[in-house]
């Protein structure tokens, strides 16, 4: 592997979440020592990644196919919406075990400092979920941010017209939690103990 090679592959992998340029120049020099049963399957399971998963048209999360497995397995209850910031609040609430409804996954959180406003948002396609497919509650499951708190301030105002009951889970989430970042149990009491938002 040439240099410059080397340079580019460090400096893809140092925009990865987490990843510093040190750690990255680790993560570089483990995968060029392991090229056989590491790096070449992990190309073409990137490969095959890019090739294969897609955004659900209804939901937004990620799977190979569209509309999503969740979104498309019998038992889930079609009257109750979760909406989450990102795909990764949606495994974290899958993870826990205890929700059965379906997801809405908005990209993000409205914020200011980055410029973040409701178009760039999935707000459009909730309204039209809630107004059109006889959902009877969304529940606003958004990190305890100020940017979370704002966000979910927003859409109960947007959609406090199309009669829906809308909760919250309980703050039994730390201010300033992550849900990703959260234990199974306290993701099951939150949801179990959610309220209506006023």
């Amino acid at each position: 592997m040439s240099e410059q090679a080397l340079d580019h592959l460090i400096k893809l992998l140092s925009g990865l979440p987490s990843l510093g340029p040190r750690s990255a120049r680790r993560v570089a020099l483990h995968m060029i020592q392991n090229k056989e049963s590491l790096m070449k399957p992990l190309a073409n399971a990137l490969l095959d990644a890019s090739a294969n998963i897609k955004t659900c048209h209804i939901c937004h999360n990620l799977d190979t196919v569209s509309p999503c497995r969740i979104c498309q397995e019998a038992k889930r209850d079609i009257h109750t919406i979760c909406l989450v910031s990102s795909v990764s609040d949606v495994w974290a609430i899958e993870r826990a075990g205890h929700y059965k409804g379906l997801y809405h996954i908005i990209g993000g959180t409205l914020s200011a400092i980055d410029g973040i406003t409701p178009d760039d948002l999935n707000l459009t396609t909730l309204v039209h979920r809630v107004r059109d497919q006889d959902v009877k509650e969304v529940i606003i499951a958004l990190s305890a941010t100020v940017d979370g708190q704002t966000t979910a301030h927003y859409i109960t105002d947007l959609i406090s017209n199309l009669n829906v009951k809308t909760t919250g889970l309980a703050r039994g989430i730390p201010t300033g939690g992550e849900l990703d970042f959260l234990d199974d149990s306290t993701i099951a009491t939150a949801f179990k103990s959610r309220k209506e938002v006023l």
